[in-house]
């Protein structure tokens, strides 16, 4: 997919978080149901699937503490939804891989796309970033995510996260292991910085869905390496 659906490529995105979570959870959907195609298991699974997450928001409305959570909520339990019905049939492997599939695959491309180009055409390709992250962590994340930022002048931009909305979800619902489908998401514009060309680079070294403590999200100008 090179279509750039979330307007990244223009350098001036701000989060819309209904729309992005629904362009999300579509094409999650649409990759299960090729998926659901071969290994031959009935077609209408994911509508099955679709109503579970209905369900599981019901159930889970007071983990809401903001217009992003009602969003990332939304997300995160059509991963937990669409994992209640492929861990029986496939087991815990295999299923975590469907899932991590079917949500990190679909829209790499065009965030890969989208966010390189939006680095490629910026005057300042790190301050592009990090104006980007900033508005994400307030229009996209939201007070269910706690960060702390130990740098942040003209040269880094280090933020922490603390908390995490999705593990903190995903350990509700008994389904802790999915945490890392979430933090290989992010793999989708990570890639598309290239340190020779951008004049930063990316640090995560640990992710609270790996074990770690915390995310590191380290964005640093290449003359800060090493």
């Amino acid at each position: 997919m090179s279509t750039d659906q979330f307007g990244l490529a223009e350098g001036d995105y701000v989060p819309d978080p209904d729309r992005d979570t629904t362009l999300l959870i579509d094409a999650f959907y649409d990759h299960l149901a090729a998926t659901l195609l071969e290994y031959a298991f009935p077609s209408d699974l994911t509508t099955a699937m679709r109503a579970r997450q209905g369900e599981l928001e019901a159930a889970n409305q007071h983990l809401i503490v903001d217009e992003p959570a009602r969003h990332n909520l939304r997300m995160t339990l059509a991963l937990v939804a669409a994992y209640e019905f492929l861990l029986p049939r496939l087991g815990q492997e295999t299923a975590i891989a469907a899932v991590r599939a079917a949500f990190v695959e679909p829209l790499g491309d065009t965030m890969k796309e989208g966010t390189r180009a939006m680095l490629d055409t910026a005057p300042d390709a790190f301050q592009a970033m990090v104006e980007l992250s900033k508005s994400r962590e307030e229009y996209a994340f939201g007070k269910g995510f706690v960060f702390s930022r130990p740098v942040d002048d003209d040269e880094r931009y280090h933020v922490d996260v603390r908390r995490c909305f999705y593990h903190d979800v995903l350990v509700a619902n008994s389904a802790p292991e999915l945490t890392p489908v979430m933090c290989a998401f992010d793999a989708n514009w990570i890639e598309a910085i290239s340190p020779d060309r951008h004049g930063f680079h990316f640090d995560r070294r640990t992710t609270i869905g790996t074990g770690g403590t915390h995310c590191p999200f380290h964005f640093s100008r290449s003359q800060e390496a090493g």
